[in-house]
This record gives structure tokens, sequence and C-alpha cells, in this order.
């Protein structure tokens, strides 16, 4: 059975583009990454959820977390087993 995908939909003026200096693109990106690591940091979900959040592989999101100044090695047991497991 395929997994359900849901779609979350958030109005912006196009001045919050303008004064970003960002495409529509870019910062629907951004914001999912946004969204993906602070959901992360608050403990809420494992980064494999967080990657596929951002619409990115698992490492590249776990990499990308140094740019917030976050670490992925704040495993909690569940990943600790699941990366085990996958390696």
């Amino acid at each position: 059975m395929p997994q359900k995908i849901n779609l979350l939909t958030i109005p912006y003026p196009d001045d919050l583009l303008l004064s970003l200096k960002e495409s529509e693109e870019s910062f629907a990106e951004e914001a999912r990454l946004l969204l993906a690591v602070k959901l992360y940091e608050l403990g809420r979900v494992s980064t494999g959820l967080a990657a596929s959040l951002a619409g990115m592989d698992r490492v590249a999101f776990m990499f990308t977390l140094a740019r917030f100044g976050l670490s992925p090695m704040d495993l909690g047991p569940d990943e600790l087993v699941e990366d085990l497991r996958n390696a």
C-alpha cells in the first residue's frame, strides 16, 4: 500500500521573496529544509524522517546539519540499532 503524502500550504507575500532575493522554488526548498532541521533539533523526528521531509537522502541531511551547528551524532537507542542494522 503506497504511503499517503500530505501537503502543507503556507501563504506568504511576494515581498518576502523579493527581500530574500530568492525564487519561489528555492524558498520552498529552504523552508522544507528548515522545518526538517528544527523538528530534528527538537527531537521530534529522526534523521531519516527529517531527511525525507527535506527531500534529501539521510547522509546528505546529516552533513547538512553542520550548517546549523547541529550534530547527527545525538542518536537515540532506536536510531543506533537501525544504523547498526543498515551498516
